[in-house]
């Protein structure tokens, strides 16, 4: 999968894979480290390894014949932009080839969308990384996890600090946003918007 710009320095990877979540043991299994979780599940099926490097845990290794690097900020939320833009720039990738994935409360618990740029939605981390790459333009899967419901008093900034309730299959949602991020690189953000992408 190319998406060079015409006169672009080519990238050495095919695809950034940046897995937003909060540094620390506290926040580890919570559904606004849904990102972090993604991206520990790749490594773990494609054998890779982390090293620290732009302020996160990265690996890098090959998705169906792709050349592809695991970010995940070891910055908290809201400066996630901070470890992504050095990325980015490292690495030379134009946003096109940026897949962010992140916790979205506006999607049911354990829905996908794959989706080329678009709004912010008062999701902190989506809102550094646009500031620090001057662009929305990159690519996202939200993973859904819902909203409090009716009657829970906490803020939705609060709550997705939180862990699922023990009925929810956390596994089989990041296995199956693990299998987007794969179609994704292997096939496309059009094929993987066919696949995981559910029609309410």
């Amino acid at each position: 999968m190319r998406l060079l710009r015409r006169g672009a320095p080519a990238s050495t990877l095919d695809l950034l894979v940046a897995g937003l979540g909060n540094p620390g043991r506290e926040y580890a299994r919570t559904r606004h480290n849904l990102g972090h979780m993604v991206s520990d599940e790749l490594v773990r099926r494609h054998g890779g390894s982390y090293r620290a490097k732009f302020s996160g845990d990265l690996a890098e290794l090959r998705l169906d014949g792709s050349r592809v690097a695991l970010l995940k900020p070891q910055t908290y939320m809201n400066e996630s932009g901070k470890s992504v833009g050095a990325a980015v720039r490292f690495f030379k990738v134009p946003p096109e080839q940026l897949l962010v994935v992140h916790d979205e409360v506006d999607l049911d618990v354990g829905r996908l969308q794959a989706r080329q740029g678009g709004g912010l939605a008062g999701h902190n981390g989506l809102r550094s990384i646009a500031q620090h790459l001057g662009t929305p333009e990159f690519m996202r899967l939200r993973v859904g996890v819902g909203r409090p419901e009716r009657g829970d008093p906490r803020p939705v900034a609060d709550w997705v600090l939180t862990p699922f309730p023990p009925e929810v299959d956390v596994d089989a949602i990041v296995a199956r946003a693990a299998d987007a991020v794969a179609t994704v690189a292997g096939e496309g953000l059009e094929e993987a918007q066919q696949r995981f992408n559910e029609r309410s």
